[in-house]
């Protein structure tokens, strides 16, 4: 049987993972996470008693717990996810951004090298240090320009972005240095059920069903990928069986939206299905605010995602209309979660 770490797996992508590595037989999952406000065990509810599944709390800048870990259940893959990932939140306070992102980081790859220098040779042919990262670190592309690939060069915006520019220098600096085993994955903007609501797609459904100000940063120009996260998860699980040690493989959508776009589409959605009874507005539209632009806030991302397509012949399955719909009609049916994680008073 196969034992994973996945750090960050009560976060939004790491919930994810964990419940669909769970369906596989051969796989033991251990959670490790610190459950700051982000992480959610509700998000794992279903399966919480599984009998391959364990939960650690532990924070990952904490390395003598990793160490204790680490010998405790001997781990074949390191499946890398926590994170600290709001670039507003970076902005306004960097300091755990770097602690967390970079110095965390550190550590695992440190008590990584220690636990595979000491595994046999078999165990060592198994070993694997994942590490998940963003699109975000390559800066951003003007509106004529192409895609970002595996060589794009590294330009980060923002303390966020930095953060994690750094954390996958490290990775491949221990893999160059060190010898240890190690694939990286850049994945662009991801969206789906159990998302934390300080994002945009779940602040722009929970604040349309409260009938509150939908913001928008600047002019809502702001052009991303977007990658349904289950897609991305099926995505991690195939690198991690299949892709080359030492090897970066970019993860997209394929979904090019401007934000205001984005904004618009769950407005007519929810125009359709649940109309506004409030003779003030005639429809979720008429919420939309633009609010001052985020500080050295990148023009658009987009992915090329055709080195994991050809080698491994991965792809998504979810357009962005499929998906939103998806996500929409999740948030609909979730609403105590959501206002539970968002503070947000739906019976208003």
């Amino acid at each position: 049987m196969k034992k994973i770490f996945v750090t960050g797996g009560a976060g939004f992508i790491g919930s994810a993972l964990v419940k669909k590595l769970l369906t596989f037989e051969e796989y033991q999952v251990i959670n490790i996470d610190k459950l700051t406000y982000a992480g959610d065990l509700k998000s794992l509810e279903s399966i919480r008693l599984h009998k391959n599944y364990f939960f650690e709390k532990i924070d990952i800048c904490d390395r003598h717990s990793l160490h204790k870990l680490f010998f405790k259940y001997k781990p074949d893959l390191i499946i890398h996810l926590a994170a600290e990932s709001h670039v507003d939140k970076s902005i306004d306070g960097p300091e755990q951004f770097i602690k967390t992102n970079i110095y965390g980081t550190y550590n695992l790859l440190e008590e990584s090298r220690q636990y595979f220098n000491q595994c046999n040779k078999q165990n060592q042919s198994i070993f694997r240090f994942y590490h998940v990262s963003t699109d975000e670190v390559y800066g951003d592309l003007g509106l004529e320009d192409g895609y970002f690939n595996e060589s794009s060069p590294y330009k980060p915006s923002s303390p966020y972005s930095a953060s994690k520019a750094s954390s996958d220098h490290l990775v491949r600096a221990w893999y160059r240095t060190y010898n240890l085993p190690i694939i990286i994955s850049n994945c662009s903007n991801n969206y789906g059920p159990f998302q934390y609501p300080e994002k945009l797609i779940p602040t722009v459904i929970l604040n349309a069903l409260n009938k509150t100000p939908i913001p928008i940063y600047g002019d809502g120009n702001q052009i991303r990928d977007w990658l349904y996260v289950d897609d991305h998860v099926n995505a991690i699980i195939k690198i991690s069986e299949e892709g080359e040690l030492g090897e970066t493989y970019n993860i997209g959508g394929n979904n090019e939206i401007k934000n205001i776009d984005i904004c618009k589409k769950i407005c007519t959605y929810l125009d359709n299905i649940i109309p506004i009874n409030d003779h003030s507005i005639k429809s979720y539209k008429d919420l939309i605010t633009f609010v001052s632009d985020r500080a050295g806030h990148d023009i658009r991302y987009a992915i090329d995602s055709s080195k994991l397509n050809n080698s491994l012949g991965w792809s998504p399955t979810e357009t962005f209309d499929s998906g939103v719909i998806k996500t929409i009609n999740w948030y609909l049916t979730n609403i105590d979660w959501c206002s539970r994680k968002s503070q947000i008073d739906f019976n208003s």
